[in-house]
Parts: C-alpha cells; structure tokens; sequence
C-alpha cells in the first residue's frame, strides 16, 4: 500500500523530529556540525522540533508520511515561496532553539546556515530544506509518496522547487522527480559540499 501524506500538528512535533533525526544520523553536513555520535543523536531532535515548531509548521510547510499500521514512517520540510528565511521574533526563538541543540558547535552551525542562505535563489519557488525516511522504513516508498504529495502542489500553481542534496549519491533519486543540478556549496572551512537543486513545474 502506498503510505498516506498528511499535514503535521503541533502533536505530531515529537516523532516528527525524531524521524527526520534518524534520517539524518549520517548526513555529512550534520556529521561536520556534531562529529560525536552521541551529540549528534541528542541534538537533531532538538534542532529539527526548533525549526518546525517556531517557523515551517504556521506556513503549512510540514508533512509526514504513515504506513497502513498508522506509524511515521517519512517527513517532510518545506518553505512556500517567499517564507524559506526565518525573520521577525521567530528567528528568535528558532535561533535559541539552535544553540540549544548545538551547544559548543553553534559557531560551526552559523556558519553552515550563511553558506546555505548565501547560495539560496532569489526566484520565487518551494523550498524542501529536508526529506527523510527512518531506517526502518527505507524502501517503503515514504519518501516518493511525501515528494509527490507537495510536487503535484507545484505543479498545479506552475512553481518551481529547489533543494540541496547534501549526498552525492542521492542527486540521481531527485533527478527522477525532476530536479537538475545547478550548481555547488561549499561549507566553509573545509565542510562538505551540497548540490543545489532546482525543478521546474510540470504543465499537464
């Protein structure tokens, strides 16, 4: 059975986070903020709740994607055109929640982020800032059932979408969507690099 998409509530914030923490155990950028193991399994929750929380939940921006037991077994992050950088009071909090979940690595994590923001295209587009399925449900068709679920959404408002994949062997999964590389990003002082993405929308 193909898993069910739906919008996350603020209950869901707990597993949300968790699930995209797994996903991301062994993400190089991540790996570059958190090189302990332990630190890094503490504080992914911690930033991926702060992020969904005080920003991407009131813009209609997070989705989860649940097998036919109703378990999570996929999350999505996405940014509608104009709202992908955090401004006002919610940087605020989001930024609080960051050094929460950082601690000593918050400078490296900064860094990071102006990498990212420095590299980010002006047009106006869907921004998937992360997509992840639990180890124990890769394969289970999560994640093509979440990018198809706000893909369609592009597509029936004619917008385009941009992501940064921070694994080289995953540009060609994106490129079965319809995205194509545009360029690079280097992490500074010597962090990993990301392929910026784009995708045009799909007239039918």
């Amino acid at each position: 059975m193909t898993p069910a998409v739906r919008p996350v509530t603020r209950r869901d914030i707990p597993v949300f986070a968790r699930t995209l923490a797994d996903a991301f155990f062994d993400d190089p950028v991540m790996m570059w903020m958190w090189p302990d193991d332990e630190r890094r399994r503490r504080g992914l929750p911690r930033m991926f709740a702060a992020e969904a929380r005080h920003h991407l939940l009131a813009h209609g921006g997070l989705e989860i994607a649940e097998g036919p037991d109703g378990a999570t077994g996929g999350a999505t992050m996405w940014a509608p055109p104009g709202r992908w950088k955090v401004t006002g009071w919610r940087s605020v909090l989001v930024t609080a929640g960051m050094i929460h979940a950082l601690g000593g690595r918050a400078r490296v994590g900064a860094e990071v982020n102006g990498a990212l923001e420095d590299a980010h295209p002006a047009e106006p587009h869907w921004y998937l800032s992360a997509i992840g399925t639990g180890n124990a449900t890769r394969g289970g068709g999560f994640g093509k059932a979440l990018l198809r679920s706000r893909l369609d959404r592009c597509d029936a408002e004619g917008v385009p979408a941009y992501l940064e994949s921070s694994k080289e062997k995953n540009i060609s999964y994106y490129e079965r969507f319809g995205f194509r590389v545009t360029g690079e990003i280097a992490v500074p002082n010597g962090g990993p690099t990301l392929w910026k993405m784009w995708r045009e929308p799909v007239t039918r």
